[in-house]
């Protein structure tokens, strides 16, 4: 995999304008940057595309065995209370739309798997859209040549997702924070592709879902909400005082709770368990867990739920690097195999490799100045070329 150079479009802002893409820019720093892209042969992207695949499978035969085994529940922080619920999501079939996996690769060994973002990834947009237009711009001023291509069928694939989730039409809500503007426009994205495979979606925020006299979940214009996409995830859900309400809501929700058995770095330690010694897995245990020692005094210590970076610790040869410490931790710890993303001149790329329904869908990359990515590592387009 390489890292090339090029200069930017010069009309790529008035284009995302166009689109809808108003967050390329976070704070005044740049969130999309096409002053260089990464370059994949097909042999590479394909080793991705095969990596998501296999441990899409490992997942889903983990959570067959997870939704029985109260140590398992108990060791991913599922709350007592709410894990009939969950299993009963999974028995029932509760349909999931996407994820995405965040690889370490560089082109040579196998991508290695850092971790599942199961529940509620964003950059989704970015990928399906505007790093499509990007290629397909590129290609159009000669700057990549005719048959450069893109691991990315995301568009098509998660429209075609909501039609088989909902083959019958109707309304289908969904919800985020409102203020949150990355938020809404990837909400406002899902609900375009909802519309068109012929669903009606409404959009409610988060903080305005209430609930009526029979328990059911309504809308602000009290509307019951019958299903509904949620970017918000379920280890908060569970825990905040309308949980006890969601069993018996009646409400389809996607993603479905069983996903809040993916959606944490427990995982890691589960997958490893289960298959140690594979190929794109890391070693990884929980910090209890007397295994953990092997590690030695290199590796990553992570909380059961953080989000972009935050309370990650790299321990290297003893030696702890600073940590964005915004409070996570209290549900536990494990520890995983310190195995650094490349470096290319000052920059560390994260691959996400997409997952809708049980197929692969694409990638995207997402580099930083640091080898932990953060909400604000910057978003590369890539092109498969050769």
């Amino acid at each position: 995999m390489k890292r090339r150079s090029i200069r930017p479009r010069p009309d790529w802002q008035e284009e995302a304008a166009r689109v809808g893409f108003t967050f390329h820019h976070m704070d005044g720093a740049p969130y999309w940057d096409e002053s260089a892209f990464y370059e994949l042969t097909l042999a590479q992207a394909e080793a991705v595309e095969d990596a998501a695949a296999d441990i899409h499978a490992m997942c889903l035969d983990f959570v067959a065995e997870a939704v029985k085994s109260e140590r398992i529940m108990t060791r991913l922080a599922i709350p007592e209370a709410h894990r009939d619920y969950v299993a009963e999501t999974w028995a029932r079939g509760d349909p999931t739309l996407y994820g995405r996996f965040d690889f370490a690769y560089d082109g040579k060994g196998p991508p290695k798997l850092y971790e599942y973002n199961a529940d509620t990834p964003t950059s989704i947009f970015e990928t399906a859209v505007f790093q499509w237009l990007w290629l397909e711009g590129r290609i159009k001023d000669r700057t990549l040549p005719a048959d450069a291509d893109q691991f990315n069928s995301l568009f098509e694939k998660l429209r075609d997702r909501f039609t088989a989730i909902f083959p019958n039409g109707g309304f289908v809500h969904f919800s985020s924070d409102a203020e949150s503007v990355e938020d809404r426009q990837t909400v406002k994205f899902l609900e375009d592709l909802a519309a068109q495979a012929g669903l009606e979606p409404r959009f409610v925020a988060i903080d305005q879902i209430g609930l009526d006299a029979d328990g059911r979940f309504v809308d602000d214009g009290n509307n019951i909400i019958q299903a509904i996409f949620k970017l918000y995830p379920w280890e908060m859900m569970l825990r905040e005082p309308y949980a006890d309400n969601v069993a018996g809501s009646k409400t389809q929700f996607i993603e479905p709770a069983w996903k809040a058995l993916l959606s944490n770095k427990g995982l890691l330690p589960m997958l490893w368990e289960r298959h140690a010694g594979h190929p794109n897995l890391l070693e990884a245990w929980f910090e209890d867990d007397p295994g953990a020692a092997g590690l030695g005094d290199s590796y990553v210590r992570k909380p059961l739920f953080s989000r972009e970076g935050a309370n990650i610790e790299l321990v290297d040869r003893g030696c702890r690097a600073e940590v964005l410490d915004q409070g996570y931790g209290a549900e536990g710890w494990i520890r995983q195999a310190l195995h650094m993303p490349p470096r290319y001149e000052g920059n560390y790329p994260v691959i996400g490799a997409w997952i809708v329904g049980d197929a692969p869908a694409g990638m995207g990359i997402r580099e930083d100045d640091g080898p932990v990515t953060k909400n604000m590592s910057r978003y590369l387009p890539h092109a498969i070329i050769g």
